[in-house]
């Protein structure tokens, strides 16, 4: 693979990193509430560490990538997205939190399938891996939150 098509695809990956930076950045400002802009908080760095992940497999290539296996429970399956406003309740947050990574998550997966047998497919798969992982923990906490008792 020409190393200017490497950069292209690293840069548009970043690209969405950082567009999700900025998509919990601005849900801070229109919520009120502190916990609730603690979260957001929270899932701004995430996507922060996958920027610093993607800047690492620039700079290292991916012959050290290892996709990871993660749980689903399936539950971003069967919820609607919420609508992004200041009135956000934490089950909003928890919810467009998880179709945000599951999307993240099939983008890179076709994006590995896309590029099945280069060096990119590790890649993508990794990226696809590191996205169903933070799907899994949202599920995990929309579970223990709001489900525990169904």
């Amino acid at each position: 693979m020409q190393i200017e098509e490497f950069n292209a695809i690293m840069d548009f990956a970043v690209e969405k990193e950082k567009e999700a930076v900025q998509f919990y950045r601005d849900l801070q400002h229109m919520t009120k509430f502190k916990p609730q802009v603690d979260i957001l908080k929270d899932l701004e760095d995430m996507e922060k560490g996958h920027i610093i992940v993607l800047e690492g497999i620039r700079k290292k290539g991916s012959e050290e990538i290892k996709p990871k296996e993660v749980k689903d429970l399936k539950i971003s399956n069967y919820l609607l997205e919420a609508v992004p406003t200041g009135n956000m309740t934490y089950q909003d947050i928890l919810i467009t939190a998880m179709k945000r990574e599951e999307a993240s998550q099939k983008l890179y997966s076709d994006l590995a399938e896309e590029y099945k047998g280069t060096e990119l497919f590790a890649i993508f798969e990794r990226l696809a891996g590191e996205e169903a992982e933070h799907k899994f923990k949202f599920e995990k906490i929309y579970d223990q939150e709001f489900l525990k008792e169904n």
